[in-house]
């Protein structure tokens, strides 16, 4: 059946009780302006796309508080989206104090013994991780500069706690290869 033929009135009824083709019809009619509006706030695909994902999850995982009377389907995900898009803005903002922080503890340090040591480690360590993509500087950046635990982290931005610890080791072991090669190219 086509999407476009569905009732949405009986797809939200039939998402409400957890009907799991409802949730794909939900996704094929839904997706699009969720991704659309996620790239136009953030400009970032790889963002859009995750907060793509996270909306569905998320209005899956919270579906039993949907309630088809008070509020359309669509609306109801719209507004998931725009909470998804502001935890990304706080992520980010908060990223940024944090790199911020480090910037300044590093100016610090290089002003203390006069070396440029500490700039060049501090922008081979800010380019590593920037090239992490999302959301593995994310999840390094909470973990770290933030000092979230792996549960927070996953609870935060709503992934599994699995993939926040894989994406950690991952992320670490990019990170030490990136440092190990711009060590190399120093020398």
């Amino acid at each position: 059946m086509d999407v476009a033929d569905t009732d949405p009135e009986q797809l939200a009824l039939a998402f409400a009780a957890g009907d799991a083709e409802a949730m794909r019809q939900a996704y094929e009619r839904y997706a699009p302006m969720v991704h659309t509006l996620a790239l136009r706030a953030l400009d970032n695909r790889h963002d859009a796309e995750d907060v793509t994902q996270q909306v569905f999850v998320s209005a899956w995982r919270s579906r039993s508080g949907f309630d088809p009377g008070k509020a359309a389907l669509g609306a109801w995900i719209v507004g998931i989206t725009r909470r998804r898009i502001a935890d990304v803005y706080a992520a980010r903002t908060r990223a940024m104090r944090s790199q911020d922080a480090v910037f300044a503890v590093a100016d610090a340090e290089e002003a203390e013994d006069g070396t440029d040591a500490v700039v060049v480690n501090r922008v081979v360590v800010a380019d590593a991780i920037e090239r992490l993509g999302s959301p593995q500087k994310e999840i390094l950046r909470l973990a770290f500069f933030a000092d979230l635990t792996h549960t927070a982290i996953a609870e935060q931005l709503d992934l599994p706690l699995g993939t926040v610890k894989s994406h950690i080791n991952r992320s670490l072991k990019r990170l030490r290869e990136s440092m190990v090669v711009a060590d190399a190219a120093s020398r």
